[in-house]
């Protein structure tokens, strides 16, 4: 479509488009009322210039006609103006008239005489705006009156005032697009800082009747979906923890059983809904941690600790950098996030790797890599899912339930963090967890 380039070219902001809208509205709003200024004022002054024009020809040629031909000469410049001078003698005009504003003089002046004299009008050379009127006085003698047509000019002022008219309209227009902006602004920030996994942000309830309900309005839908999450983990705990009776009696009969191949898989299954009713419970515990404190953390020492603790248990982890300053942070989630991630190594690689150093804008990175199996590409996102299993290695066979990576997720968004997950060159899965700075 002819327009398509034109859409192109328009403005992506609501601000820029308004702002725009305004801009272009104003300049022609205000060089229409230029316009209009200007005709009136020309009007103005050419009415004034006929009606000036009128009286001084009727007095100027009956003086002259009264004065003796030896004296007019004398009298020429005090009848004259700026604009306009009489002469004794013919003339030099040697072309009609050509302008509207010509033949408006003309028939001002043929007016105000009303025929007492005969009368031609032309033009000089190729100057519209120089016209000569002949006329005879009663002895004969021929008189001209040479006219220069000008307009009167802008005060000097005039066009200073008019810019500032405009600037001070755009400074107008710029605040009230702001003003209009800024609610949708801090709307569409609070929408991005909502997040399941800790307390949001609320709206000031200030400001305009109609910004003031849309800020009640935002609230009060967040209140209703953190009520609505609240109540799907508690329903996902009470569940898993209501399972757990259930299943140890299972467990418990199961023991009484006489040995069979029945009676290994019916132990089988039964420890699989034991640890998937487990990891359900951790994960329904886990949106809790929001309310943990934050208080100041050692990192080097807290990786230090558990890093020890898997190694008093004989599994091989290792510990590499450090992070000089201390951290604003939650240590229970964040102890249970890098345990999560530890224990997927250990299970798929057989031996985890902790690295610890700065992350960009003052943040801390933590990393923790294995040798195993990896993630499909096109599954890294995924598996951060409740209960997503991958078809290959980690799946239910080896243990997995789905849920510790959405574990890990869910407590990393708690600790204002993020969780990256990517493949390694030559095998195996880089885990991090970077965390930003407090405030």
């Amino acid at each position: 479509m002819a327009w398509a380039p034109a859409l192109r070219r328009w403005p992506r902001t609501l601000a820029s488009r308004l702002f725009l809208i305004f801009l272009v509205g104003l300049v022609l709003a205000h060089a229409l009322s230029f316009a209009l200024l200007f005709y009136e004022r020309y009007q103005s002054a050419k009415s004034v210039m006929l009606d000036d024009l009128e009286r001084d020809v009727v007095v100027a040629l009956a003086i002259l006609n009264r004065l003796p031909a030896a004296e007019r000469a004398e009298w020429l410049p005090r009848l004259g103006s700026s604009h306009r001078q009489y002469l004794l003698g013919p003339g030099d005009a040697d072309r009609p008239l050509q302008t509207p504003a010509a033949e408006g003089v003309r028939n001002s002046i043929q007016t105000a005489l009303n025929g007492a004299y005969p009368l031609a009008f032309g033009t000089v050379g190729s100057d519209p705006q120089h016209i000569q009127m002949r006329t005879t006085l009663a002895d004969g003698q021929p008189v001209t009156l040479d006219i220069h047509m000008t307009i009167m000019p802008l005060a000097v002022w005039l066009p200073a005032v008019l810019a500032a008219q405009l600037v001070l309209l755009i400074l107008c227009a710029w605040l009230a697009v702001r003003l209009a902006i800024r609610p949708l602004t801090h709307l569409a920030g609070a929408a991005d800082a909502m997040s399941p996994d800790r307390q949001s942000p609320r709206l000031a309830e200030g400001g305009p009747a109609e910004v003031a309900q849309a800020s009640a309005a935002f609230n009060a839908m967040q209140d209703r979906i953190a009520a609505h999450l609240a109540e799907r983990m508690q329903i996902l705990g009470a569940i898993s923890h209501d399972l757990q009776t259930p299943i140890t009696r299972m467990k418990l009969r199961s023991e009484f059983m006489d040995d069979s191949i029945d009676r290994d898989k019916l132990t089988q299954d039964l420890q699989e809904v034991e640890q998937l009713v487990r990891d359900g419970l951790a994960y329904a515990r886990s949106a809790g941690a929001a309310t943990e404190p934050v208080v100041r953390v050692d990192l080097d020492a807290f990786l230090d600790s558990l890093v020890c603790d898997y190694a008093d248990i004989g599994k091989p982890v290792t510990l590499q950098g450090q992070y000089p300053a201390p951290w604003q942070t939650r240590p229970r989630a964040l102890r249970r996030v890098l345990g999560n991630l530890i224990d997927n190594a250990l299970k798929f690689g057989g031996a985890a790797e902790v690295v610890m150093g700065p992350a960009d804008a003052g943040g801390v990175s933590i990393k923790v890599l294995d040798r195993g199996p990896g993630i499909p590409d096109q599954a890294l996102q995924a598996v951060l899912q409740p209960f997503y299993r991958l078809e290959g290695s980690r799946n239910r066979d080896s243990g997995g339930t789905g849920l510790g990576l959405a574990i890990a997720q869910q407590l990393a968004g708690i600790l204002d963090g993020e969780l990256r997950l990517k493949n390694r060159e030559g095998g195996g899965l880089e885990a991090e967890i970077r965390l930003k700075p407090a405030g």
